[in-house]
């Protein structure tokens, strides 16, 4: 029988452990890698190419949203399914908008986790009830449209860059971790804020947080 590969990306090593250890003991499945931050997660999947990335969507560094839509670009034969620990119109619209195959709530049971995993393999979407209902009372617009809009007008880049000032990172921290020149970074934030029409770091802070791109319960160091 052949194994369904799967990826493991959480930060907090001892939900990662747990995760294993629940997908070990089903036959089908065998855990290829494990990833702490979401730019690991897409440098795995790049290397191991896996069939599931199983994502927590408050990844450090690269938020789970852009790492899965990078993932997507490098990978399209991989599927990703995240988890998060809220369900808000924000978070779920905008993993789906990175292509996210499944969104799980994290209080869902390990044999929805296992059940989700089979499906986006196949090829399939798999949502936990809650988002599930909600998703289907969106199909008329609403009221988080234009913050909708305003995502899509970032570029991958941007969201980047966007997380890592929101958690607290300094123009040079930024730019190491990007591999990229401050000069480049300042460029990218005034991007960012004439876009957004935010001109301020602790709105930029708070759209961050409003859009699913960091998580609220973040510690955070307004700059």
């Amino acid at each position: 029988m052949k194994r369904i590969t799967v990826l493991l990306a959480e930060d907090h090593m001892v939900v990662r452990e747990g995760f294993r250890k629940l997908l070990e003991a089903e036959d089908d499945f065998e855990v290829v890698g494990e990833a702490q931050t979401g730019r690991q997660a897409v440098e795995l999947t790049r290397k191991l190419c896996p069939s599931v990335v199983v994502m927590d969507i408050a990844m450090p560094l690269l938020n789970g949203s852009e790492a899965t839509r990078q993932i997507r670009k490098a990978v399209p034969g991989t599927k990703v399914l995240i988890l998060s620990a809220h369900n808000d119109d924000a978070y779920v619209d905008h993993a789906i908008a990175a292509g996210a195959a499944a969104f799980l709530v994290k209080q869902t049971s390990a044999h929805d986790l296992s059940r989700a995993i089979r499906t986006v393999q196949k090829g399939n979407t798999f949502f936990s009830p809650s988002v599930a209902r909600r998703l289907h009372d969106q199909k008329m617009p609403g009221r988080g449209g234009a913050l909708r809009k305003k995502i899509a007008r970032l570029s991958s880049r941007e969201i980047e860059v966007l997380q890592l000032i929101a958690e607290g990172k300094a123009n040079k921290q930024t730019a190491s971790e990007l591999g990229i020149s401050i000069k480049t970074v300042e460029k990218h934030r005034q991007n960012l804020m004439a876009k957004l029409n935010i001109h301020e770091i602790s709105g930029l802070t708070r759209y961050a947080i409003a859009a699913g791109i960091i998580e609220s319960s973040v510690q955070l160091t307004i700059i």
